[in-house]
């Protein structure tokens, strides 16, 4: 019969070999927030408010060493920078896959809170699929929401599975709340990271919505020969906007995209930044209860400002 001492020793042998694999990866960024070296040459992931609150980068390592580093670029709309470090053969992590994970999952956080360098804390994934807003104004979706405990300084620093995958980067709290914390998804920041490593910035198409992850009964996926069980729940339209002016509906639940199946939000979010802006595309969208409608909008998409 296995003890609850054996459980904990386990937990613990886990967390440990968590930080062991990912912490020698995880910097302190100018004394201010935390980024993660995601290759031996030294590109360094953090936050984009992180990069914006310092005008000269120093990466201080768990090793004590130091490293001066330059901006490759940042996209306020994720909260997101990639840095630079001056060097070689240096400790890194790779991003894992956040979309197989699940409420309730165990992680642990590494970061420099408060100036205190490679402090772990652990938790669970609180919540998956939620919104927040970025210092940019912008909506950022299917964020994940975690009650491993961060403070200031823990911005840029890694949500780590018990596997050692970086399944998001950590973004923010609430003030005056316990336990409740956000992350942006690895899935989002692999993406985001390609494009500003290799063309300094990421161009977005809008379309003037908020979603919100949807599912989609069977039958209505049969019956419309859909080959998906999810979509996007239009949660908000932005008056004036491409989708309101191509008549889509808050509450309807775009399932397509140029017939780019769209089943979540992170399939929403790839659509938009390699769909070219000014270009229409198709927007199959189900409208009604029971068995709803499934309608076809030309929209046109701007670019994302700001």
């Amino acid at each position: 019969m296995v003890s609850d001492v054996d459980l904990l020793d386990a937990y613990s042998r886990a967390v440990i070999g968590v930080v062991e694999q990912v912490g020698p990866a995880v910097v302190s960024v100018s004394g201010v927030g935390t980024g993660l070296i995601l290759s031996p040459d030294g590109y360094t992931l953090t936050n984009s408010h992180v990069a914006a609150a310092v005008k000269a980068y120093e990466l201080k390592l768990r090793d004590g060493s130091t490293l001066r580093a330059e901006l490759v670029g940042q996209d306020p709309h994720s909260d997101l920078a990639v840095l630079r470090a001056a060097g070689s053969g240096l400790p890194h992590a790779q991003l894992g896959d956040s979309t197989r994970l699940q409420a309730g999952q165990l992680v642990v956080a590494i970061g420099s809170p408060l100036g205190f360098q490679s402090t772990v804390t652990t938790g669970v994934v609180s919540a998956l699929g939620r919104s927040m807003r970025s210092q940019s104004g912008r909506l950022i979706e299917n964020v994940i929401q975690t009650d491993a405990a961060l403070n200031p300084g823990n911005s840029g620093g890694p949500l780590v599975d018990t596997r050692g995958q970086v399944v998001g980067i950590n973004t923010a709290i609430i003030a005056m709340a316990q336990g409740i914390c956000f992350a942006i998804p690895s899935a989002t920041a692999r993406r985001v990271t390609s494009l500003l490593i290799r063309e300094g910035r990421v161009t977005r198409s809008y379309l003037g919505i908020s979603g919100e992850p949807h599912s989609v009964h069977r039958r209505v996926s049969r019956y419309y020969h859909l080959d998906q069980e999810t979509g996007v729940r239009i949660a908000q339209v932005q008056r004036g906007g491409p989708a309101q002016r191509a008549g889509l509906k808050e509450a309807d639940v775009l399932v397509a995209l140029a017939d780019h199946p769209i089943r979540g939000v992170d399939d929403l979010q790839r659509f938009l930044t390699d769909w070219p802006v000014g270009i229409p595309a198709e927007a199959q969208v189900l409208r009604g209860s029971g068995v709803p409608e499934l309608l076809k909008r030309t929209i046109i998409p701007v670019e994302l400002e700001g």
